[in-house]
């Protein structure tokens, strides 16, 4: 009888094994890890949950607040990264640097759902490098309540009738953009003339005491909740605010401003290329941006999910600018390699001193 025993036992055992097996096999990346380095607040974080279900990898989320905190630490080799996240202008300095890995196409199929016109951007020909993960403009929230006129220009920002109540980004690219250009100048420019232009109306602004301050993530928050007449916002925050509060409203100035890009790429210090790449091509699947553009209110890439916008995110300006308000807009170069591209840092340090 005992003998009898061992033998169901081992007979079990077997027919259990291949059912196990199975279940592993089901999971690619079982037990391996990846990092992706990520902007704040700019991801469901059910869908890592999901990816770590579905494939069996742990993914190490963490985020930087601008891409030049990005550039440090992947450029120092500081850290480790299997996937990164920045705008055009940084791929393609990476790629000038050789930071980043050519992606294996194949294994990122769900690139077909990406719509044409963000494919094959002159940022990174054949998206060799880098496929995209959501866009947007930049532009102005303001309180209707509170500002007299609607707002139409980037003027605006000077109005003494709400000193203190306006806010401008603490961010370096953005901001030297707007003074570049209400000098009708191009957000990439590399004279000294046009940045000594940008700096001196900077400044201006900054020396008549209208702004509360230089700000970031703060912004949809403190517009939401009545805090400010006005913020210099990227679309997505806007369209998170004006969800909160609907006595705000979003503009692109007519004089125009930066459309940008975020785009998916593997550091050349990835430890796990495929399992990043795995990690992409799952990012791309209409699904998960559903999910993703649902939670950061930025614009997907991803055709079936612009194929859903229901009528209010159609009329949206943030979610969904017309062709009049994309031609008047630029997408930012890589300056690191320009003449003067060391007076953008001068001119930045100036205004925040």
């Amino acid at each position: 009888m005992k003998k009898l025993a061992i033998v169901l036992l081992v007979a079990l055992l077997a027919a259990a094994l291949p059912v196990a097996c199975l279940a592993e096999a089901d999971k690619p990346f079982a037990g391996a890890e990846i990092k992706v380095y990520n902007w704040e607040d700019y991801i469901d974080r059910e869908v890592l949950n999901i990816f770590e279900e579905e494939t069996g990898c742990h993914v190490n989320y963490v985020t930087f607040s601008q891409n030049e905190d990005m550039y440090t630490k992947l450029s120092t080799g500081a850290e480790s990264y299997d996937v990164v996240i920045p705008s055009e202008y940084m791929i393609e300095r990476l790629i000038k640097e050789d930071l980043v890995e050519e992606l294996n196409l194949d294994n990122i199929p769900n690139m077909a759902n990406v719509v044409d016109n963000l494919l094959d951007p002159i940022y990174d020909p054949g998206n060799a490098h880098s496929i995209p993960y959501m866009w947007g403009t930049l532009g102005i929230v303001y309180n209707t309540e509170m500002v007299e006129e609607p707002v139409t220009s980037w003027n605006a920002l000077l109005d003494e009738k709400y000193a203190g109540e306006i806010f401008m980004m603490d961010s370096m690219r953005d901001t030297v953009a707007i003074g570049l250009i209400m000098n009708g100048y191009s957000v990439n420019s590399d004279s000294e003339e046009e940045l000594e232009a940008a700096r001196e109306w900077l400044l201006a602004q900054k020396d008549s005491n209208v702004l509360g301050g230089y700000i970031l993530d703060q912004a949809k928050d403190m517009m939401a909740g009545n805090e400010a007449a006005m913020a210099v916002m990227y679309s997505g925050d806007a369209l998170y605010a004006i969800e909160k509060n609907d006595a705000l409203a979003y503009v692109i100035p007519d004089e125009g401003s930066n459309i940008w890009v975020d785009g998916m790429c593997v550091p050349k210090s990835a430890k796990n290329k495929e399992a990043a790449e795995c990690f992409i091509n799952f990012m791309c699947r209409p699904d998960i941006a559903q999910m993703n553009m649902d939670y950061i209110y930025y614009s997907s890439p991803i055709k079936q999910v612009v194929e859903g916008l229901d009528e209010e995110e159609l009329a949206s300006i943030a979610m969904n600018p017309t062709d009049e308000m994309v031609a008047r807009c630029e997408y930012y170069v890589d300056i690191s390699t320009f003449d003067n591209a060391w007076l953008y840092d001068d001119v930045w340090m100036d205004v925040l001193m």
